[in-house]
């Protein structure tokens, strides 16, 4: 069949064009079109070898979409094996092999390449003539496993080299990782659809790699990184850092981190410094690898049975260890949340003991099936808290028992619920329970609860480990003499306080609510509540059934505020608290003819007679809604000193304006009689 030179002329240049997009996304990180002008591009080129599959090629960019499945994967030879680094773990090692370098080169002083030690699936990738022919794993460095397929769906992998200074024949080397946000990612995904997650990105990229459905790797969101080369006809650089700089000029995408260093000094540094940055890098990195640049003093060096004498990985401590769980515990945090932590057998993991890791919460303890007694995977990245990996079942002992969570809270013996829709598990006597007495009061004290001034986080400290406090309700009862014991508190601080204190006592209902930290009651819902019931005492009386007639509380709300007010010690709390003076004024249950019901504000510029906290106050005690933004389902726009765009954006939308005085007179006549 005859075919035209305008359409081969035509399947080149969307080649070439497609080809060049794909490397300015996956590689530079700089698109020039959109994803739409993208995928257009590609259809027209896959629309075109469709009717013509005779001019299909290896290194068309349609070929990265994965081939039908293997039975098995065949092998390949490596030209030249592909050896393993020997490892650093000191200074001390790092300066020693430095030390046989130089001796051996009788140099003074060696230049040296810097570069991270990507913690992926190394492989080897032939070009021959500028086009991709095979791609095969390390294995054990002589012989590998053909991957050509899979690696032809990673997008940062050249199907054919760029410009046209490359060797006949080329064999680059790297790594194959997910970068970590990518792996986050792909968790995700495979938790929504039930599948089992990865347990870290290197085996996720490993997995990927070994897929006999190279449509499955496709789907992957693999990256390449070269690090070296194998076999290659003839000579293209000196150094070692120039031959790298030619692999990105011909379409690869290098590390940010690499660098040169003119003493091992300089490359002890150089790993201290990626050592402390290593958490924000977007790869998962393991170690430093120094290499001599000068690609004439390898030849001399040249190798031992099994790795270069020019090179060497300084290893990071390991972030990763193996030891057993001695117990998990429930253990209780400020806010209720129960949180399952492991006991562990104390192992140190990157240079810190570790004995807890957290299990987050029961559907993550089941996931792993974590049990005490388990043989585990420990894993400690910077200063996050360590977590368990995995468990290596086939030193699971016998008779093991999966983890429960308990029914009674372990500090108060409260009911502990877990609410519809939630992972947590929370103990419900807020008020009462010691492990939540600290943040129960700083929530209780702040700002929009019953603002009182002074009580901040380090009073509170104080006073809940000196057991001064013990609930909410023991700050009404406390002394200067008390107070004056802390430490930094002297009379004149102390009288003040105990002014906020007693100036608290008189409060609103719904700020009442809102300071009793019930967990889903924010201040929107707070105000709901307060306006619907107008007592408190009917709130507390409530059914869920009731609550829920309540506007925008659902059922996960009002299981949460029924549960929350069927704990006896918060009830005991709140009674203390009414003893003690706290009062608020109360009224009718809210009926159908509230009369901002269902009318929205927003407040522009500054009041004179109200502050924006106040005028809000107003606006909501009489069932409106102020939001923050003007649109078209606003309703009125309160216009104060030095408005601003709101206000511009209002007079174009045609919404009806009130001035301070408007304003006034508005709330004036809504106000009940």
């Amino acid at each position: 069949m005859t075919v035209n030179q305008d359409l081969l002329e035509k399947i080149a240049t969307l080649r070439e064009e497609i080809n060049h997009h794909n490397y300015r996304y996956y590689v530079l990180d700089s698109p020039l079109i959109s994803d739409a002008a993208f995928d257009r591009l590609l259809s027209e080129l896959q629309a075109l070898e469709q009717s013509h599959p005779e001019l299909i090629t290896p290194d068309s960019p349609t070929q990265r979409v994965g081939a039908a499945p293997l039975r098995q994967f065949s092998s390949v030879q490596h030209s030249v094996p592909m050896l393993s680094l020997d490892n650093a773990f000191t200074d001390k090692d790092v300066e020693e092999f430095d030390r046989r370098a130089r001796d051996k080169l009788k140099h003074a002083q060696l230049n040296y390449t810097v570069e991270p030690k990507l913690d992926g699936l190394s492989v080897s990738l032939r070009y021959e003539n500028g086009v991709l022919v095979r791609a095969g794993t390390r294995g054990d460095g002589s012989v590998g496993e053909d991957v050509t397929a899979n690696i032809r769906t990673i997008k940062s992998i050249p199907l054919k080299l760029q410009n046209k200074d490359w060797p006949a024949i080329l064999e680059v080397r790297g790594e194959v990782v997910i970068n970590k946000n990518d792996f986050t990612r792909l968790n995700d995904e495979r938790i929504a659809r039930h599948e089992s997650v990865f347990a870290n990105p290197r085996n996720a990229a490993a997995g990927s790699l070994r897929q006999l459905d190279s449509r499955i790797t496709a789907t992957r969101p693999l990256t390449f990184f070269p690090w070296g080369w194998g076999e290659i006809s003839t000579t293209i650089a000196s150094t070692h850092s120039q031959t790298m700089e030619r692999l990105k000029a011909w379409g690869f995408k290098l590390g940010e981190e690499a660098r040169l260093a003119q003493s091992i000094a300089a490359c002890l540094d150089a790993y201290g410094d990626i050592g402390t940055r290593r958490e924000a890098l977007p790869y998962e990195i393991d170690g430093v690898v120094y290499k001599v640049d000068d690609l004439a003093a390898r030849e001399i060096l040249g190798f031992t049975s099994r790795a270069p004498r020019w090179a060497i990985a300084h290893k990071f401590p390991a972030q990763e260890e193996t030891t057993i769980v001695e117990k998990i515990i429930p253990s209780v945090g400020r806010t209720g949340v129960i949180t399952p932590v492991a006991m562990l057998r104390p192992v140190q993991v990157g240079g810190v003991v570790v004995s807890r890791a957290t299990l987050h919460n029961v559907d993550e303890v089941q996931r792993k099936d974590v049990r005490e007694g388990d043989t585990v995977i420990v894993r400690r990245a910077g200063d996050v808290i360590p977590e368990i990996v995995g468990v290596i079942l086939e030193q699971r002992p016998q008779h093991t028992a999966v983890w429960q969570m308990p029914d009674k809270c372990p500090v108060c013996s409260a009911e502990v619920v877990r609410l519809p829709h939630e992972s947590a598990h929370r103990c419900m006597a807020g008020l009462y329970c010691a492990a939540q007495r600290r943040g129960a009061v700083g929530h209780f004290a702040s700002r929009h609860a019953l603002d009182i001034e002074g009580l901040g986080e380090k009073i509170i400290k104080q006073l809940v480990e000196s057991e001064m406090v013990k609930t909410i309700a023991d700050c009404y009862g406390l002394t200067k003499e008390q107070l004056v014991s802390l430490e930094r508190m002297g009379e004149k601080s102390a009288e003040n306080l105990l002014f906020a204190i007693q100036k608290s006592n008189a409060t609103t209902l719904a700020r009442f609510i809102y300071a009793l930290g019930i967990s889903q009651v924010g201040e929107a819902t707070a105000k709901q509540l307060a306006t619907h019931f107008g007592s408190l005492d009917a709130l507390m009386e409530a059914s869920e059934e009731a609550l829920q007639l309540v506007q925008d509380v659902g059922p996960v709300v009002a299981s949460s505020i029924h549960h929350f007010f069927a704990q006896p010690h918060n009830r005991e709390v709140i009674q203390r608290l009414r003893d003690a003076g706290v009062h608020w004024q109360e009224g009718q249950p809210a009926t159908q003819h509230i009369p901002f019901a269902n009318k929205t504000f927003v407040l522009t510029g500054s009041l004179e007679s109200y502050s924006r906290d106040e005028a809000k106050e107003h606006i909501e005690a009489l069932g409106g809604k102020v939001v923050g933004s003007v649109s078209k389902k606003t309703d009125f726009v309160v216009v104060g000193n030095d408005a601003g765009s709101k206000l511009e954006k209002a007079q174009q939308l045609g919404i009806v304006l009130l001035d301070e005085q408007a304003f006034r007179e508005m709330l004036r006549s809504a106000a009940p009689n």
